[in-house]
């Protein structure tokens, strides 16, 4: 099975203009989150709408492919870019442009999902540590069934666990915070690019209950590696701090 993963990447984020190109421990984000990617995969593209990024992605020896400046969102993106680039591959992988620690292992279990011909699209979930993070309506949950498809994902505390005290719900079930990496089909990428905005989508703000609720099945894959990404010019500063960490 040929695997692409394609990094969409845009200049002008209201929180942080310019994110992509930001400096962390000497070269830009985007250039971390490509090396990332490219020590797993051969086939590697950034899709950006600004020149500044394409220039900066082929001045360290990235490849990089523009697409329009209206898209509404990174799966978009990836979609234009893969028609551009004329891919063959069977799974098209969306790797988040502000996550330059990704680790390898977790592209991985992305690409495993796949060994399962029943998955159309995989993501990633990690184990809450604590019940204040549960809480954050920023840290999307992820509720599965048995055989480790997403059932639901969900901005508020789900599932509610009835009869408990809440400083003990991580101790009677194992919630999952939702982690924004992507894999799809080929063809289930050119399919839910055609999709209108569903109702749940718009309620909770999040691109994968359109697909959910249109019948497509999400496999979910589990890491215990935190990622750090960047939104802001402070998360930058948490990112200097996690990069010296690890040297």
């Amino acid at each position: 099975m040929k695997f692409i993963a394609i990094i969409p990447a845009r200049y002008a984020s209201t929180r942080f203009p310019g994110k992509p190109l930001a400096i962390l421990g000497g070269k830009p984000v985007i250039q971390r989150v490509y090396e990332q990617v490219s020590s797993v995969l051969e086939e590697v593209y950034v899709a950006t709408d600004d020149d500044r990024i394409f220039q900066a992605v082929e001045a360290f020896g990235g490849r990089a492919v523009m697409t329009s400046d209206r898209h509404r969102s990174g799966t978009d993106r990836i979609q234009e870019a893969a028609t551009t680039i004329g891919t063959d591959a069977d799974v098209v992988i969306n790797v988040q442009g502000d996550e330059p620690f990704i680790h390898p292992s977790q592209i991985e279990a992305l690409c495993r999902c796949f060994d399962n011909p029943t998955t159309q699209i995989a993501t990633l979930g990690k184990p809450f540590e604590t019940i204040e993070a549960v809480k954050n309506p920023n840290s999307p949950k992820i509720v599965v069934d048995n055989q480790g498809f997403a059932l639901y994902f969900s901005r508020s505390v789900i599932p509610f666990v009835r009869g408990v005290d809440e400083a003990e719900w991580l101790s009677r079930y194992p919630f999952l915070k939702h982690l924004g990496l992507y894999a799809y089909r080929r063809e289930v990428l050119r399919e839910v690019t055609q999709l209108p905005m569903s109702s749940l989508e718009a309620a909770e703000s999040l691109e994968q209950l359109r697909w959910l609720q249109n019948g497509y099945r999400i496999r979910v894959a589990e890491t215990n590696i935190e990622t750090v990404g960047i939104d802001t010019p402070d998360d930058l500063e948490r990112a200097e701090q996690f990069l010296l960490g690890r040297v």
